[in-house]
């Protein structure tokens, strides 16, 4: 048993809970998540079950796409709903200020992992410093925002905005609903978060945990060659399915982007190659 699955993630457990219950239900130790949720988060989280767990990487790479819901006007420590309140204040901003604060944060910006997060100070995660009472100084990362729009306002002393964002890899939300509140002269918690995309896997397509079982749970395996649809791809005959299991390079065309899949005759994935020059040498070969 080998592939990836999408599993709607349940608000109030951990990204680690369902790698845990799927060991259970297939038996299998090998099993790995592509990108964290926190456990107020719901929504899509890929899980590679087997010899797959190499790829892993390379879905948690692909752009992802949220809907979040920021409470202006409240602070907490963790930037969300789970963590202790640590400021309190009336903000009553409109929807038309909110959402004309929102261009300001497309594209390219520079964003500070929250203290709460699994960034490494030192080699310390920054959750466990933050567990001790610990606040240290984190290094701005740029991360890209790919779209942002706001699709609900309710007004208030403590408004409520439900935003739409599509982003790089590594973007925290959290900073972000943060972030545009300190740009509207306050501060601000998400209430909600739900991841809907990762590359082309949507979360409309996901199993909810509570429903897979020992029984099913094979069903809704994909199959490594379309969970990893958005690298391009080359196809193989019988001699170049025997050069890629030896690890040989293969010569171009080289297709543009950063990897490719090799599949064989049946579209099956064989490996993942990196272009270089004309050539493309292995990055990752499956076992057969």
């Amino acid at each position: 048993m080998r592939g990836f699955l999408a599993v709607d993630k349940p608000g109030g457990i951990t990204s680690h809970d369902v790698v845990a219950r799927v060991r259970r239900l297939t038996r299998i130790k090998k099993v790995g998540h592509a990108g964290t949720l926190d456990p107020m988060a719901t929504g899509l989280l890929v899980v590679a079950v087997g010899p797959v767990t190499r790829l892993i990487r390379f879905v948690q790479e692909a752009e992802k796409e949220y809907v979040a819901e920021i409470c202006f006007g409240i602070a907490t420590d963790s930037l969300d709903a789970d963590g202790e309140v640590i400021e309190t204040s009336p903000m009553p901003v409109s929807a038309e200020e909110v959402e004309g604060a929102l261009p300001g944060f497309l594209g390219r910006i520079e964003q500070v992992p929250p203290m709460v997060s699994a960034v490494k100070k030192d080699g310390v995660r920054l959750h466990e410093l933050a567990r001790r009472g610990i606040e240290v100084e984190r290094e701005a990362r740029t991360v890209t925002i790919h779209h942002l729009a706001m699709e609900g306002f309710v007004p208030g002393e403590h408004p409520t905005a439900t935003i739409r964002v599509g982003c790089s890899t590594g973007t925290y939300i959290r900073s972000l609903g943060d972030d545009i509140a300190r740009s509207l002269g306050g501060r601000a918690h998400l209430t909600a978060l739900r991841r809907t995309t990762i590359g082309s896997t949507s979360v409309d397509d996901a199993m909810p945990l509570d429903q897979l079982t020992p029984e099913n749970i094979g069903a809704h395996l994909v199959d490594p060659a379309d969970a990893l649809a958005d690298l391009p791809a080359v196809t193989v005959d019988r001699v170049g399915s025997e050069a890629v299991g030896h690890g040989r390079p293969l010569p171009g065309p080289v297709p543009d982007g950063d990897f490719v899949r090799v599949l064989d005759e049946e579209g099956g994935l064989l490996a993942v190659y990196r272009p270089d020059g004309q050539m493309l040498r292995p990055e990752i070969v499956l076992p057969r």
